[in-house]
């Protein structure tokens, strides 16, 4: 089936349910903010009026300003591109991690494979506070610390949730007609196992997305995630928590944004799952026996 036709279809069945709609919109908003504040914000980062601090929603600040006069709104459009960039890594390491450690576990050597689900079961008990914690020691606060501690910790609960799924693939009959035929084993992986995967795949890394941004909000308010000075959503939160009781506004505007975001990346992977699913996308099914019926037509014209 051509690629393009198959996201075509995956991406209007999406657009067709509630959540999958409210999660492309969001995702599309996120990117959208995230590149414009590239090049503007309504005020510059660092400008601040210490004689509007705490100052309430206004025409000159849309969401007010925080304890040092800086307006809320331009930190949060800056914020949502690092965010977003610790979305992104935080997947790309999970998916690196959790794949490496599913080909081991479901590798043809039962010893190496055994010894793989002992290790990920050992390490997966490791809070990502904790692993946070120890790369804040010797490196200091940094995007880098929240990105490894939240790649390894969702790469390996990744690698647990995935394995079912991926046994089930290594042990079909094309997989062992592939494996009889000398092809690689990474080959094989990667060609059969993992896209027999891909809606659970799609469910765990949107997870990892989510639950990053919420990792990145509380990290930072301990000190060990994003560096002071930095926008993100974490660190607006945690610049205007200390007066939560005196000026809540500072914090409903960071905190339902973060709430948005992690509730539409959720969304996300479920309607991926849904949509992506032959077995449970009927036009996914119909384009299939569509392609077949060309194919076919086209081979006994020849």
């Amino acid at each position: 089936m051509p690629l393009r036709m198959r996201f075509g279809v995956i991406m209007r069945s999406m657009w067709q349910q509630s959540g999958g709609r409210f999660a492309l919109i969001v995702m599309a908003c996120w990117i959208a903010v995230s590149l414009l504040s590239l090049f503007w914000t309504p005020y510059p980062l660092l400008q601040t009026d210490g004689g509007h601090a705490w100052a309430s929603p206004s025409a000159a600040h849309p969401l007010g300003t925080d304890g040092v006069g800086a307006d809320v709104l331009s930190w949060l459009m800056a914020g949502s591109r690092t965010n977003l960039v610790i979305a992104l890594l935080t997947m790309l390491v999970s998916a690196m991690i959790g794949l490496a450690c599913t080909a081991v576990m479901v590798s043809g050597r039962r010893a190496l494979a055994s010894a793989g689900v002992v290790v990920v079961d050992a390490l997966i008990a490791i809070p990502t506070v904790l692993l946070a914690l120890l790369f804040a020691v010797p490196f200091g606060a940094s995007i880098a610390v929240i990105v490894a501690a939240c790649g390894m910790t969702y790469g390996l609960n990744m690698a647990r949730i995935v394995k079912p799924s991926a046994s089930l693939a290594a042990r079909s009959a094309y997989v062992q007609a592939a494996r009889a035929m000398g092809v690689s084993a990474w080959r094989v992986f990667f060609t059969h196992i993992v896209p027999s995967t891909f809606p659970v795949l799609a469910v765990q890394l949107s997870m990892s997305a989510g639950t990053s941004i919420l990792a990145e909000a509380g990290l930072t308010y301990l000190g060990v995630g994003v560096p002071s000075g930095v926008p993100s959503w974490g660190h607006t939160l945690t610049t205007s928590v200390r007066l939560i009781s005196v000026y809540p506004l500072t914090v409903l505007w960071p905190g339902l944004t973060v709430t948005l975001v992690v509730t539409a990346l959720y969304l996300l992977g479920d309607a991926i799952r849904d949509c992506a699913d032959p077995l449970a996308n009927v036009e996914l099914r119909k384009l299939a026996a569509t392609v077949s019926r060309q194919t076919h037509n086209t081979g006994v014209d020849a």
